[in-house]
């Protein structure tokens, strides 16, 4: 096994048997729930490394778990990509705004979804250990994996620490949302470039506190997509 366990929750046991097949093949560890109290007992219990969530659940829906999850701060930090037959984008928004790392739409085939889990871990862990990044009170700690404000935790998800590390270590040049995708989510994950722009009003949410507000050092460049400067903020 890798190591990674993998908790897949889905009402549906002929799903659920075909995911765990596959993950195990890949050397995940699998643990599987069909509804929404099994699934959050799991979660605590088990803490998985990652949450394989269905939107459509009994007794609520995998988007209600998931607003559970991201208001606990045991929890928070647990990558979640959504399970979905909603392909409209309003619902993709939905759930990626709520708290979601990515998402997968139904049907799907299970060589993608190995790809985006192994990019979701490498995006989880992949940072350099040895470093630590600052502008003026902001402060990632690649070691601890965390970032603080004026010496006060910020809490983001993995994505959004990836994407923060990596607008702090290519400063003042412009990306597009395709070089974005690239960078941070590899360029073996196939995603609507538009997931970049929820990424980012996390990001940006994320680093406005009490403390000082660092939310406008990623700019918008109109036409072409994010930079990271802080030279000419109120420019962009």
């Amino acid at each position: 096994m890798s190591g990674n366990k993998i908790l897949i929750v889905d009402d549906e046991v002929a799903i659920r048997d075909m995911l765990r097949m596959a993950l195990e093949l890949s050397d995940f560890e699998c643990i599987e729930a069909g509804n929404i109290l099994d699934a959050h007992r799991l979660i605590v219990d088990e803490r998985p490394d990652i949450v394989l969530l269905d939107w459509m659940l009994p007794g609520g829906s995998g988007l209600e778990l998931l607003r559970r999850l991201k208001r606990s701060d045991t929890t928070a930090g647990i990558p979640v990509i959504m399970l979905t037959a909603k392909t409209t984008q309003d619902n993709v928004i939905q759930g990626l705004e709520v708290g979601a790392d990515d998402y997968i739409t139904k049907p799907f085939a299970p060589r993608e979804l190995i790809a985006r889990i192994k990019a979701l871990i490498r995006r989880a862990g992949g940072v350099d250990k040895s470093e630590s990044l600052s502008i003026g009170d902001l402060v990632l700690d690649c070691a601890s994996h965390r970032v603080s404000i004026g010496g006060r935790k910020v809490d983001m998800g993995p994505t959004e620490f990836n994407l923060l590390q990596f607008f702090m270590t290519h400063p003042e040049r412009a990306y597009t949302r395709s070089q974005v995708l690239d960078h941070v989510w590899g360029a073996n994950v196939y995603l609507e470039e538009r997931t970049i722009d929820v990424h980012i009003r996390r990001l940006r949410k994320a680093l406005q506190t009490p403390e000082a507000d660092y939310s406008d050092l990623i700019q918008t460049v109109r036409g072409t997509g994010y930079r990271f400067s802080v030279h000419d903020r109120d420019s962009a």
